[in-house]
């Protein structure tokens, strides 16, 4: 679409990150701390996620939260007793550490209340984004730094307008796991025009292996769409459903397309998973990786 890459489209500096689930699969870590402050290395999960947007150039953040969610806020805060002690004992290395996270973005809260699913949750930001385009990122899914996803999800939408996913071939076996699209390609080999969206459908009825991954940019005229969506799939208001109205009628919102994504992907959101991306990240540290990849190989050898 020769002409869409000529247009100017407002910059994005928005970011929205859903953060109000239980974390039921992690109980009983979850019962009394938010499953975004599980820690991967020595960070909590949702610093990754903020530290992405900004990264993107996305420096006002708002995270959907709710109840017992008072531990992210206090993350992203200053915290002047603990900065003090640590300057008072000289420890520059970790007081950085600790000012990282509260100079990433500029903060904001919202509660969401009833927990009416992602596309509740991606509605209650509409008084703070307002009419601008911005970007929603869910934290389950960690993007490795050195793969710059959301950037050129950014950049795509700024030259095409519009709504941007953020897709990633699966096997056939997976796809019910996830939000699917069916494709089109463009001229852009990384980029393609979605025409149809279905929320975790069955292999046999799965229009492609082109997952939906935790990424959107997202045109704001998804707001009135999700004000009239009734709830889908599990009961809940499906922001996948609102995406599917969005490439039916692109005259409300301009077209849909998605960056298919072939980098480094972590899930926290599964058990598993979470072990995974602890162990390849840190193993990938410079500080922690020497001694760590030698443990591993001894461990993994001896197991064997």
């Amino acid at each position: 679409m020769v002409s869409g890459m000529t247009q100017s489209h407002p910059r994005i500096s928005k970011a929205v990150i859903p953060a109000a689930g239980l974390g039921t699969r992690f109980l009983p870590a979850t019962k009394a701390t938010p499953k975004e402050m599980l820690p991967v290395v020595d960070k909590p999960a949702i610093q990754y996620v903020v530290e992405e947007a900004a990264a993107a150039g996305l420096d006002d953040v708002l995270m959907i939260t709710g109840r017992n969610k008072r531990p992210l806020e206090d993350h992203f805060d200053r915290n002047y007793e603990l900065e003090s002690a640590l300057q008072k004992k000289g420890d520059a290395g970790r007081l950085a550490k600790v000012q990282e996270s509260s100079d990433l973005a500029t903060m904001h809260y919202v509660r969401q209340g009833d927990p009416k699913g992602l596309g509740h949750a991606v509605l209650c930001a509409a008084p703070h984004v307002g009419h601008e385009p911005f970007a929603v990122l869910l934290g389950d899914d960690l993007i490795d730094p050195r793969d710059q996803l959301l950037k050129r999800m950014v950049d795509v939408q700024e030259q095409r307008g519009g709504s941007v996913v953020a897709l990633m071939e699966v096997t056939p076996e997976q796809i019910h796991l996830y939000g699917c699209a069916a494709v089109e390609p463009t001229e852009d080999g990384d980029v393609v025009r979605v025409t149809g969206l279905v929320e975790k459908p069955d292999p046999a009825d799965a229009p492609s292996n082109y997952a939906i991954i935790g990424r959107y940019v997202m045109d704001p005229h998804v707001f009135d769409i999700l004000r009239e969506t009734e709830p889908g799939r599990g009961g809940e208001i499906q922001l996948t459903d609102a995406l599917q109205q969005l490439a039916d009628d692109e005259k409300v919102g301009g077209p849909v397309h998605g960056v298919v994504f072939t980098g480094r992907r972590y899930d926290t959101g599964d058990r598993g998973d979470y072990l995974r991306a602890i162990v390849r990240l840190a193993c990938e540290r410079e500080d922690l990786g020497p001694d760590f990849r030698a443990w591993l190989r001894s461990y993994v050898t001896e197991e064997m």
